[in-house]
């Protein structure tokens, strides 16, 4: 790949995610502080900014790596997690699903009001290649996360939902899973198994369902 089209695609997709990361993280801390817990907001974490977020691995470095590797088949990365206090919680193991759903819910609306703003500026006659690239990046992106992010094995928030759903009993088998999960997690990515078999039938959905929440948008815009 030359180095003009690595620059135009890091400059594309950089808006797009430090908005995706840095919602996702600061929503989990705002949902913590609403059922009980203080610890991201004593730590500092409950920010919009998004350098409080931001892993120099998992970021920066991992996704770098993997574009190289691949040319740009297959990324993968991580911000920096929200300290919660599960214990903390009024109630710990019903709070922990809406403390959970928090990022992956604020991604699917940042995924909304980027296809939003693409119709307009599509409606509005603008074909800067540039913006509607980053555009459509802001969708899949937050589409990717939304997706990612509610599979169902921890320490992913789709493992502490299912957790929080369960039974005591299977809740605490499958929170021992945990230390393990990120490994897990990664051997299923590497297989294709989540992609396959999670991502694609998910994000189909998630556009399917923003196509009927915008459609009054794109027939005013017509």
């Amino acid at each position: 790949m030359q180095i003009s089209e690595l620059i135009q695609t890091v400059l594309i997709y950089a808006l797009p995610v430090l908005f995706a990361i840095t919602i996702h993280e600061a929503a989990h801390g705002y949902a913590a502080r609403h059922f009980g817990d203080n610890t991201a907001a004593m730590m500092g974490r409950i920010t919009l900014n998004p350098i409080k977020h931001i892993d120099p691995v998992g970021t920066i470095l991992m996704p770098l790596v993997l574009y190289f590797a691949t040319s740009g088949a297959f990324l993968f990365g991580y911000a920096k997690p929200v300290p919660v206090r599960f214990d903390h919680l009024r109630h710990p193991k019903r709070d922990m699903i809406w403390v959970a759903l928090a990022g992956p819910a604020s991604n699917f609306v940042q995924a909304i009001l980027w296809a939003a703003l693409l119709l307009v500026l599509l409606g509005a006659g603008v074909n800067e290649r540039f913006f509607i690239a980053m555009c459509r990046a802001g969708v899949m992106v937050n589409l990717v996360m939304w997706a990612f992010n509610l599979f169902p094995v921890p320490p992913l928030d789709g493992g502490r939902i299912l957790v929080g759903l369960l039974p005591w009993k299977q809740a605490q088998w499958v929170a021992r899973i945990e230390p393990y999960g990120f490994f897990i997690v990664m051997a299923l990515v590497i297989a294709g198994v989540i992609g396959s078999v999670w991502l694609s039938p998910l994000m189909s959905l998630g556009l399917s369902a923003i196509d009927l929440i915008l459609y009054p948008l794109m027939t005013l815009l017509r």
